[in-house]
């Protein structure tokens, strides 16, 4: 017994083991500290690849209009309100670190069932959007958006949850209410970037769902294995090995079912497609209604909008193919007016601009676009076009179909600039999808052009609803010379693909009429009359 006037007992020798170290409580919290923060940071950066994931998810069947776009981005911060909200009512119920992790782990969950719940579906709504069935497409469309709520709740609830955790004394509330703030919005702006640039085009979008969903919910599982909840935290592990492996089961395979597709791939601007169907080749785009390039080994000619672009100089008086030395196409795609060019421009050189390096090498491998007279630009068209030396004799403005219309590619100030970049008997062409009961947007892009043009002359292939819009420099530019030219191109002797062209060109002859509107580089409201001219194509029978 100790001596009771000395309660203090002798230490015992220890043999020569240390002495146990004794816990930290600032080091401890600390790291409590350091693994909230990190929480929050990855959640905010999940929390923009599952925006983008879904904006591209939609994008690739319903298109990437502004209407698909406000729609996305106005529910998820719809989601993450509603999850703020419950958040802090959780936090203020339950300030547990283990329930904070719990939510971390579903969130993480839900994000990689995403593309394992959506993809049949968007299956089926791609093939309803080919028929064009308006009942299936908006039940996929709903369905998908309601999947993406699940995740996206729960991932507004981190934020405030880890400050109810974090916040020991009113004292501090508002550096670390900011702190967090801070911290969730950095996540975000790396999401952002992270998710657009690199993983989206380099891994897919499906899989992005994936990988972000892993990294977050390991994050979570050590979370709960620090505060020894190791139980829960081997039960969320194998949730997440079952998710890996129905993923790999589950998106095997191509992510549309197209008749004839030989190739799909993702950029950070497209989901892009190769169809194959009697020995010719397709370049479909996203939602894949339209056909941007065609191609076949000994064919050129299409009866398309690319030939179009060939008989642009023909407006002018007295032309030969000989006086066309310059062509510049902005939006070259995959390069079958390029193709189309170097047989009846042999001489020509070609700038091709296209913003999606993607498309260009689907071109170069499965378009024959390996032409010795074209230069490929990967840059905004606008830019490229401001840049270059000018001088053309041929501007084909084709990076545009609605509705999917660059604002800066329909104004004024864009089309002085392409009036001062071609020759003095240079001619601008357009490439412009309508209706069958709207002509507006022809209608106002021919006022826009008649800005800096003195000659605008409208044509509509058969067939279709595409019109094509001519613009020639020279004031002299008209139809009865076009008429003319023609006339040699069919005399007797004169063998030149260019006559059959010319012919449709002049058979869809069309009246030339100016909308009070002009577009400007201040003013293009370009959506609103793009997604009438959508909803009036699905509504007012002109499907065919």
């Amino acid at each position: 017994m100790a001596n009771a006037r000395n309660p203090t007992p002798k230490p015992r020798y220890n043999w020569g083991m240390p002495e146990p170290p004794t816990p930290n409580p600032a080091i401890s919290k600390n790291k409590r500290t350091a693994a909230l923060t990190a929480t929050v940071f990855l959640a905010g950066a999940v929390t923009m690849a599952v925006e983008f994931g879904a904006s591209r998810l939609l994008g690739n069947v319903f298109g990437t209009s502004n209407i698909v776009w406000a729609v996305v981005i106005g529910l998820v911060l719809v989601y993450l309100t509603l999850g703020n909200w419950l958040g802090g009512r959780l936090a203020d119920k339950t300030p547990s670190a283990r329930v904070y992790y719990s939510v971390l782990a579903w969130a993480a969950l839900g994000a990689g069932l995403v593309p394992l719940l959506s993809r049949p579906v968007l299956r089926a709504a791609a093939e309803a959007f080919d028929a064009l069935n308006l009942g299936v497409l908006a039940g996929a469309f709903t369905t998908v958006l309601l999947l993406f709520s699940i995740p996206v709740i729960l991932l507004g609830m981190v934020t405030p949850f880890a400050l109810k955790l974090l916040i020991s004394s009113t004292d501090r509330t508002g550096r670390i209410s900011g702190k967090l703030t801070a911290i969730s919005t950095l996540g975000s702006f790396l999401g952002t970037f992270l998710t657009v640039l690199v993983l989206i085009p380099w891994v897919g979008t499906y899989r992005t769902f994936i990988l972000v969903s892993a990294v977050l919910l390991l994050a979570a599982i050590l979370g709960l294995w620090s505060v020894g909840a190791r139980r829960q935290g081997l039960l969320f592990l194998l949730l997440g090995a079952l998710l890996v492996v129905l993923s790999f089961l589950g998106l095997r395979g191509n992510d549309k079912r197209t008749p004839g597709l030989v190739y799909e791939t993702e950029s950070a601007y497209n989901y892009i497609q190769v169809l194959e169907e009697g020995g010719f080749r397709f370049l479909r785009l996203n939602e894949g209604q339209g056909v941007h390039s065609i191609y076949h080994p000994t064919e050129y000619f299409f009866s398309g909008p690319w030939d179009q672009v060939l008989v642009a100089p023909f407006f002018n008086p007295s032309v030969t193919t000989a006086d066309v030395e310059r062509i510049a196409l902005l939006g070259l795609a995959a390069g079958t007016s390029a193709r189309q060019a170097s047989v009846v421009y042999p001489q020509a050189q070609v700038d091709g601009f296209e913003i999606d390096p993607e498309i260009v090498e689907v071109g170069r491998k499965w378009f024959g676009m390996d032409l010795p007279g074209l230069t490929v630009y990967t840059e905004d068209a606008r830019w490229g076009l401001a840049h270059s030396d000018g001088a053309y004799d041929i501007i084909s403005v084709d990076a545009y179909r609605p509705p999917y219309i660059p604002a800066h590619l329909v104004t004024r100030e864009f089309f002085t600039l392409v009036y001062e970049k071609l020759s003095e008997d240079g001619v601008m062409v357009i490439n412009i999808g309508r209706s069958a009961q709207d002509r507006s947007l022809v209608d106002t892009l021919s006022a826009t052009v008649a800005q800096a043009f003195p000659a605008v002359f409208i044509t509509d292939l058969p067939d279709s609803y595409n019109t094509i819009l001519f613009a020639a420099r020279n004031p002299l530019a008209s139809w009865e010379a076009f008429d003319r030219n023609l006339k040699l191109l069919n005399a007797p002797g004169v063998n030149s693909p260019l006559g059959q062209i010319m012919a449709i060109t002049q058979g869809g002859r069309a009246e030339t009429h100016f909308a009070d509107m002009i577009f400007t580089d201040d003013k293009a409201p370009i959506e609103f009359m793009t997604n009438r001219l959508v909803i009036t194509f699905l509504l007012g029978g002109d499907k065919e």
